[in-house]
C-alpha cells in the first residue's frame, strides 16, 4: 500500500479553513500545531464537506465530496495516528540490517535482508529501466480515458505513477529470495504496480465509472487480468485491479471514492508500511490494525460497489 490543496473562501474562521484544508491535503499538522487545528476543524468539518463542491486535492477536478461523515472524524483520525506514534517511536527499532555482513561494491540488500549480488543487482536496474520505457504509452491511455469517461473520474496520484527504484529493488531482492532461479525481468513481472494509477468516482457513479473505465482500457488493447473488491475489507477500501499490455508490461488501477483515497494516503499510509515493516512488533501490529477499521469504518459504501466481483484469468 503505496499521499496540495487549494482553499477557497469560505466565510468561517480562517484558522478552521486552512485547518481543514490541511487535513483533507497531504499536508498533515506538526505536532506543536495538531491540537490546535484539532479544536478548529473539529466544529467546522461537516459543515464544511457539505458545502462542496471544491478542489479535490490532486485531481484538477471539482467534483462534490461524499458525505460528511468521514470528513467530521479526520481530526480526531489524525490525533489518533500522532498518539500512536508517541507510544510507539520510530526510533525505537533496531536499526534494519545491523548485523548484516559487509556486502561487495555494486551489490544491494533490501531493508529485510534480502541482498542482490552486484550481477542481480545491474541485473534488476536493467529490468525496472524497460519497465520505465513503457510507462509513457500507458499513461497517454490513462489521461485519455479521463478525458473521455462519461461518469465523472479523474486521475489521483499521477505523479506517483511509477513505484519508487529502491522499493523496486527491494520486491525484486524479496521475490528472487524465495525463487533464486529466476531472472531480475521475471521478478520484475510479478510486481503488478510497478506502473500503478488511481481514478476516483463520486460514490453515486462509482459503479457505473468501474465499467466505464474497464471497457475504455480493453478497448485500447490492454487486458485486465485481476479485479479484487475489497469494499468488505475491514482495514482498506477500494478495488485494486490488474493489468498487461499488449507488449507484456503489467500496471495496475485502483477505483476509489475522495474518502477511500483520502483515507489511504493521508491517514492510514503510515499505518500500512509500519505492518509490513518486519521490525513491528506484535502488539504494535495489532494496534495499527485496529486503527485502520476504525478509519474504514467512517468511508461510505459507494452505490452498487458490492456487487462488482471479483476477476482472476487463469494463468496468471
Amino acid at each position: 500500500m503505496d499521499l496540495p490543496s487549494e482553499p477557497e473562501e469560505s466565510g468561517r474562521p480562517e484558522q478552521a479553513s486552512a485547518g481543514v484544508e490541511r487535513l483533507r491535503s497531504r499536508e498533515l499538522p506538526d505536532p506543536d500545531e495538531r491540537g490546535r487545528v484539532y479544536e478548529a476543524t473539529r466544529a467546522h468539518a461537516e459543515a464544511d464537506a457539505a458545502e462542496r463542491p471544491e478542489q479535490v486535492p490532486g485531481s484538477g477536478q471539482r467534483p462534490e465530496l461524499a458525505g460528511p461523515g468521514y470528513w467530521s472524524e479526520v481530526p480526531r483520525f489524525v490525533q489518533m495516528w500522532a498518539d500512536h506514534k508517541e507510544r510507539w517511536p520510530a526510533d525505537r527499532q533496531p536499526a534494519a540490517g545491523a548485523d548484516w555482513p559487509t556486502d561487495p561494491p555494486g551489490s544491494y540488500r533490501s531493508n529485510g535482508g534480502f541482498p542482490l549480488s552486484p550481477e542481480r543487482h545491474a541485473e534488476t536496474i536493467d529490468a525496472i529501466s524497460r519497465a520505465r520505457k513503457a510507462e509513457p504509452a500507458i499513461s497517454a491511455d490513462m489521461q485519455t480515458a479521463e478525458r473521455e469517461n462519461a461518469s465523472g473520474g479523474w486521475l489521483e496520484g499521477f505523479d506517483h505513477r511509477l513505484k519508487g527504484d529502491d522499493r523496486l529493488k527491494e520486491k525484486v531482492a524479496e521475490y528472487l529470495g524465495a525463487e533464486p532461479r529466476k531472472t531480475a525481468q521475471e521478478a520484475l513481472r510479478e510486481i503488478p504496480d510497478a506502473i500503478r494509477y488511481t481514478f476516483c468516482f463520486q460514490p453515486e457513479t462509482y459503479a457505473r465509472g468501474y465499467y466505464d473505465m474497464k471497457a475504455r482500457l480493453e478497448s485500447y488493447g490492454h487486458e485486465m487480468y485481476l479485479s479484487r473488491n475489497s469494499w468488505g475489507n475491514l482495514e482498506y477500501k477500494g478495488i485494486n485491479t490488474r493489468w498487461v499490455t499488449q507488449e507484456g508490461q503489467r500496471f495496475e488501477v485502483q477505483f476509489h471514492t475522495p474518502e477511500s483515497f483520502h483515507a489511504k494516503q493521508n491517514i492510514t499510509h503510515g499505518s500500512y508500511e509500519r505492518i509490513r515493516n518486519p521490525l513491528t512488533s506484535d502488539g504494535e501490529r495489532l494496534e495499527l490494525r485496529n486503527f485502520q477499521r476504525e478509519v474504514s469504518a467512517a468511508i461510505r459504501l459507494p452505490d452498487a460497489a458490492a456487487e462488482i466481483p471479483d476477476y482472476k484469468k487463469k494463468g496468471f
